[in-house]
């Protein structure tokens, strides 16, 4: 490690979830390491405007949605994205530019916030704060006078997260509401039986799932990348595509503007789950699927409808 290296809290809450479920020897310059933005593809923005907001009745949560909902639900549909923090933080701005891109291909994107109390430390995110978003989405929908008061496609809902926040995916994705998950540079751990109870999930947590799953990491420069690759090999019967960005590293493009590429590999995802798009499919379906014929991916999937 670096001499003289100074980590804002959430970087050190980062480094310790890690550290705390993840190989020995995890520093905070590999948590870091990220795609180099010139010359990386951009954010693809979707047709609607965004805006952010705190959740009403829920100051834990925060949202991104199209700013005019006129168009729901008569003309489109805004099904929800449950979004977990890297290092399981409960606040991180920095993933702001992803989720208004997702946001804006018409989705309700939901995630934690809060503030911390000065000398307190910062409290991690849990599955059951992710939880907690779906079911605020429900009320939401159902309340009246509320300006999603029937926009919401309730019954769509995916949960995706990034480092400790995709481990949060991994184990919401059993909760029967959960459609599909995403998991960006992570996965579950081996399972050991003389290891110390944990909140962060193992093999067995993937047979709980029930829907689509999307793993996606940074190639040999993320420390995940074996992981991630492992959680793919032991999905025994679900749909699965697994993507390894070259270059991308441990955080990849999620601070890019918008960010980037991964933003753009979230947002399709979900257009394709979720509303059916065929050209967000063509993204991972088929031998000359976009992501398959990009020399700097390796890819695979299983299971995934033709």
């Amino acid at each position: 490690m670096k001499a003289h290296v100074t980590l804002a809290p959430f970087a050190l809450l980062a480094f310790s979830t890690l550290c705390g479920a993840q190989p020995a020897g995890i520093t905070p310059e590999m948590i870091a390491t990220a795609l180099p933005e010139e010359s990386a593809p951009k954010a693809v923005p979707g047709p609607y405007a965004v805006t952010t907001e705190r959740a009403f009745g829920a100051p834990g949560l925060k949202t991104f949605r199209p700013a005019n909902l006129d168009p729901f639900p008569t003309r489109d549909i805004l099904p929800v994205v449950i979004w977990g923090n890297g290092g399981c933080a409960i606040e991180n701005a920095r993933y702001s530019g992803f989720l208004s891109t997702v946001a804006s291909h018409g989705f309700l994107v939901v995630t934690t916030t809060g503030a911390t109390q000065a000398g307190a430390a910062p409290r991690r995110a849990t599955a059951d704060d992710l939880k907690a978003a779906i079911d605020w989405a429900e009320r939401e929908n159902a309340r009246a006078g509320s300006p999603l008061n029937g926009k919401i496609e309730t019954k769509r809902v995916a949960v995706m997260g990034q480092s400790c926040g995709g481990a949060l995916a991994i184990t919401l994705g059993a909760n029967p509401r959960v459609g599909t998950i995403g998991v960006f540079n992570s996965g579950v751990q081996p399972r050991d039986p003389n290891a110390p109870p944990s909140s962060f999930p193992t093999t067995e947590a993937l047979s709980k799932l029930h829907g689509p799953v999307l793993l996606i990491n940074g190639h040999e420069r993320d420390f995940m990348m074996e992981r991630s690759r492992a959680t793919y090999d032991a999905i025994e019967t679900l749909p699965a595509f697994y993507g390894a960005r070259h270059g991308a590293g441990h955080t990849a493009t999620a601070y890019h503007p918008g960010g980037g590429e991964f933003a753009n590999v979230a947002s399709n995802w979900v257009l394709w789950q979720f509303k059916g798009d065929k050209k967000a499919r063509a993204m991972f379906v088929g031998p000359t699927c976009q992501l398959c014929t990009d020399a700097n991916w390796d890819v695979e999937s299983k299971r995934l409808a033709d």
